[in-house]
């Protein structure tokens, strides 16, 4: 494409859906978050935290590029697994390009659940890339074997090596994705970097800071919901929120030692609101037991996922 300006006014801009699959932990998170230039999407060391499908909206040259950070493709098992499984595979069906973020660290060309994605992939009916991520954790021969094995499988349009974490070789591979995108009308506006709203958005950064503050002490089937919104006279936001258990035992978790660490999991996403959706923010954290709450279709709709069979 020409210069934007050229562009815009001939009216030959570039517009799509990308989505990033791949598997549990394998970056897709980090790297939303530096190809839209701020955070969106949540990252933490426990696997499967993204639960639904996070759009982030970039601008590169006259295209926009709208990124599906999907949940991670692994064996489901139980019915919230199932969920989030087909939301990923839902999000590359729809996707006008599919990037297969890979942890080129721990993956091995023969790793069953690399090569199952792959199989899977092979049946794309639009343009794939295949990004290797953590290459300057991986030693070069590890990086030419997956990139040799995938491309096996899969007639991948180009292979990147980058890493997500500090960002490097995300330009490239944005400038690309940009190349790919089919010519058309903007989707969105040009300053909105993502289609979800301000309560969801708050919601995960708090799931985030329960997961990064109580690791493995704090069970899977925990959410956050987003119960109240006040805008306050001063401008501010009244955020009133909910974590959810499965248990009694496990509110105390969630609490701590005289409400150490509900306290300060309240600190540190409030930081992180404020500063994600430029407001000032006063954030009031609730724990209550839901009992088999991933049985429960409401939750699955506040969470944007289909509700499977059993």
């Amino acid at each position: 494409m020409s210069d934007p300006e050229t562009a815009l006014a001939e009216g030959t801009t570039g517009a799509g859906f990308v989505a990033l699959i791949g598997a549990p932990n394998a970056g897709k998170s980090t790297l939303l978050n530096q190809l839209i230039g701020q955070k969106l999407a949540i990252v933490t060391h426990k696997a499967q935290t993204t639960r639904t499908r996070i759009r982030g909206i970039t601008m590169e040259g006259t295209s926009q590029l709208v990124f599906v950070d999907t949940p991670g493709i692994f064996a489901p098992k139980r019915r919230l697994d199932k969920a989030m499984v087909s939301a990923a595979w839902g999000g590359a069906d729809d996707a006008d390009v599919t990037a297969l973020i890979v942890d080129a660290k721990r993956t091995r060309p023969d790793h069953e659940g690399f090569i199952a994605i792959l199989d899977s992939l092979a049946a794309a009916k639009h343009p794939c890339l295949l990004v290797l991520n953590k290459v300057d954790e991986a030693p070069r021969e590890q990086l030419m074997e997956l990139a040799f094995a995938a491309n096996e499988k899969v007639r991948f349009a180009d292979t990147f090596m980058i890493s997500a974490l500090n960002g490097s070789g995300v330009a490239d591979l944005r400038k690309r994705l940009a190349e790919m995108v089919p010519e058309g009308p903007y989707l969105y506006p040009e300053d909105q970097v993502a289609d979800l709203s301000q309560r969801v958005l708050a919601a995960e950064i708090t799931r985030e800071k329960l997961f990064l503050r109580l690791h493995d002490e704090l069970p899977y089937a925990t959410t956050v919901e987003t119960e109240g919104w006040t805008k306050r006279k001063d401008g501010s936001i009244k955020i009133d929120q909910v974590i959810y258990v499965e248990r009694p035992g496990q509110k105390g978790i969630v609490l701590g030692k005289g409400g150490a660490a509900i306290k300060e999991i309240g600190q540190q996403a409030r930081k992180d609101i404020e500063e994600a959706l430029g407001i000032k923010a006063h954030l009031f954290l609730f724990v209550k037991v839901r009992e088999n709450w991933a049985d429960d279709p409401e939750r699955y709709r506040m969470m944007g996922l289909d509700f499977p069979a059993k």
